[in-house]
């Protein structure tokens, strides 16, 4: 490795999340902030918001029949 091109490094890294959590990584950063870790993501809780899709299906569907429409003015 080159000499004195490399950041420093930080075995004890602090990582504070929004939550309140805080937990300690290796990291070239001495503190980092974060808005989303381990203990409070929805995928690693289960709270899983579900996501309202119904509102693309409609918009997919009108523009599905407004094709065909064009499609049988054409024959």
């Amino acid at each position: 490795m080159k000499k004195d091109i490399h950041p420093k490094y930080y075995p004890k890294a602090k990582v504070t999340c929004a939550c309140g959590n805080s937990f300690t990584v290796g990291s070239t950063k001495e503190y980092i902030e974060t808005e989303i870790c381990h203990k409070c993501h929805p995928f690693y809780t289960g709270k899983e918001k579900m996501v309202d899709t119904l509102g693309q299906v409609q918009k997919f569907r009108a523009r599905l029949a407004k094709k065909e429409t064009k499609k049988s003015k054409k024959k």
